[in-house]
């Protein structure tokens, strides 16, 4: 019996990945490694540079590093040759908390400036000077004065001090750069009672704003499915909101909605709905009783929901449209001839088939609303009870100066998107037949 015979699998095709197969593949990943080497530092650098800054005590002024700075200028009024004059450098640690060491300052002296006593800590080698100053404390200033006389060329030359810039060398630890962590930034924003109050806020702003603009999105493309006269103007009409520009139309609504000069309030005066005007994006709640139950209403909260819903329904709109424009027809007409109502058949028909595209839409508006900053920010400034995640990292690092607290909500709401995500990518339901 021949080997072929006692052996069939080895008729068949070869298995596994051959030599040549893997030179191909890693000539392939080489080739391809700068391209993804540029894709991780745009977007990972970023993100792994705020996960550092959350666990680092940083303010804004550890942006830039603690060193010791330094001012020349020229005192005493030399009028004429021969006249004394002084040289003088004022130093200062430019931070409070950290020392600087091994500091040693460099300059060349001026030209015509002759120099006769010179500070203990200086030493001169032709026009050259150094001053080894050594460890300076957090806070330390301390003027160096350097004195002589002018000659000629001193007096003609216009400001000479300035020819030449005193450099200053030191070393210090930087907050930064430095291998020291610490939890407080989380702990501080865990303890504090007002983030679970954002925290709610932002998740009340975001279910509500991305189901609006998901609800109008489906109106509006469900009313322009159909034909009829003037149907591309109607659509270029629905796409304003989105197109704007979101200054202008933010704008819009604050002039609109003003509680003195407003055009909304106007109306609502005149027809005897209220009887004094509403500050729609200055007003916190509205309280009223529900079976003897008093509640409150977040009026500033949900015009900006309104805002957000009116803003960006377009969207959806576009894709919601295109995705009922690819269904087919046939069985809106076997349902018709069957009796069905436009009801039934958008609710056992439409809506299943849409249920792939509503998903994604929805993943995604929840994302990109859920870090919206600069619609809330513009209507009301993150006043009036609606302050979000978001609008906290602003004023944590930047109106406090406190980058680590901002980092680290930044951190919370990066963790909170990404659990989201994994968990509506995992049970989100998909369209009929996927």
């Amino acid at each position: 019996m021949s080997a072929q015979n006692q052996n069939p699998e080895a008729l068949g095709p070869p298995k596994g990945v051959g030599p040549m197969q893997r030179r191909e593949m890693w000539l392939a990943y080489l080739m391809l490694a700068p391209t993804f080497a540029i894709i991780l530092m745009i977007v990972a650098g970023p993100l792994l540079a705020n996960f550092w800054i959350s666990v680092k005590p940083v303010q804004l002024a550890d942006l830039r590093p603690p060193t010791v700075l330094v001012n020349e200028r020229v005192r005493g009024g030399p009028e004429a040759a021969g006249d004394s004059a002084e040289l003088e450098y004022r130093l200062r640690n430019s931070s409070q908390e950290e020392e600087v060491r091994d500091v040693v300052l460099t300059d060349a002296i001026p030209a015509g400036f002759n120099v006769s006593v010179l500070p203990d800590v200086c030493a001169l080698n032709g026009s050259a000077l150094t001053c080894t100053i050594g460890t300076v404390e957090p806070g330390w200033r301390e003027r160096l004065k350097i004195e002589g006389t002018v000659t000629d060329a001193f007096l003609a030359a216009n400001r000479p001090e300035r020819a030449s810039k005193p450099v200053i060398a030191g070393d210090a630890n930087n907050i930064l750069t430095s291998f020291d962590f610490t939890l407080d930034n989380f702990r501080r924003i865990f303890s504090a009672e007002e983030f679970w109050s954002v925290l709610r806020i932002t998740f009340y702003y975001t279910i509500f704003g991305t189901g609006g603009a998901l609800v109008l999105g489906l109106f509006a493309a469900q009313l322009l499915n159909t034909v009829f006269k003037g149907r591309g103007i109607v659509r270029g009409l629905f796409l304003f909101p989105y197109v704007s520009p979101v200054i202008a139309v933010a704008f819009t609504w604050v002039v609109l909605f003003d509680p003195f000069s407003g055009t909304v309030n106007a109306l609502l005066t005149k027809m005897g709905v209220v009887s004094d005007p509403i500050n729609f994006f200055g007003q916190r709640a509205i309280e009223y009783s529900l079976f003897g139950i008093p509640m409150e209403f977040p009026l500033a909260l949900t015009t900006v929901i309104a805002f957000e819903a009116w803003r960006y329904f377009p969207l959806s709109f576009l894709f919601i449209l295109a995705r009922m424009q690819s269904i087919n027809t046939d069985m809106y007409e076997a349902a018709e001839m069957d009796g069905a109502t436009p009801l039934q058949q958008f609710w056992y028909l439409s809506l299943p088939q849409l249920m792939g595209i509503l998903s994604v839409l929805f993943l995604l508006r929840f994302i990109w609303t859920f870090n919206k900053f600069d619609d809330i920010f513009l209507l009301t400034g993150g006043n009036a009870g609606t302050r979000t995640l978001t609008v906290d990292v602003y004023e944590q690092g930047f109106a406090l100066s406190n980058l680590g607290a901002g980092a680290a909500v930044a951190v919370v709401v990066f963790v909170v998107l990404v659990t989201f995500a994994t968990l509506f990518i995992r049970f989100s339901p998909k369209e009929e037949g996927l």
